[in-house]
């Protein structure tokens, strides 16, 4: 019996893997943001009373939802560093959540709730960085 024999991709002319560069890139800069986020929103929500108080009127599961999406940031930076496609997935959930809370979000100010214009900035940036990413690690390791 002989076993079915696994394709191999060709390698890249230049050594690397194609899209290397930019999905090191894309990672080292996810790997920073998550870091940051986890540290900044830990402050928020962690710290005394004068990091709570430097947040000013910030919505309470938008912060929640940014610290805890700061551990998906770096374990999506890792894979993304590693180039496993997981990481790809990992990426348009980010972004897929971070759409939903910016919905909610829209909703909250709609419905005349407190908020910090620094939010919407802070959501879409998150957004537009996580397709981004994912939009890069698909066409570097799916397609």
């Amino acid at each position: 019996m002989t076993v079915p024999r696994i394709p191999r991709l060709p390698p890249a002319r230049s050594g690397a893997a194609p899209g290397a560069p930019a999905l090191r890139l894309l990672a080292l800069l996810a790997f920073a943001f998550g870091a940051l986020t986890v540290f900044s929103g830990g402050r928020a929500l962690f710290g005394g009373p004068e990091a709570r108080a430097a947040v000013g009127a910030a919505v309470g599961f938008v912060l929640w939802f940014n610290f805890c999406a700061g551990f998906a940031y770096v374990a999506a930076a890792a894979g993304l560093w590693m180039r496993r496609r997981w990481a790809v997935w990992l990426a348009l959930a980010i972004a897929a959540g971070t759409a939903v809370v910016a919905a909610a979000f829209a909703w909250h100010v709609a419905a005349g709730g407190a908020f910090e214009t620094r939010t919407v900035a802070a959501l879409a940036l998150r957004l537009s960085f996580w397709i981004a990413a994912a939009w890069v690690g698909w066409r570097a390791l799916l397609r």
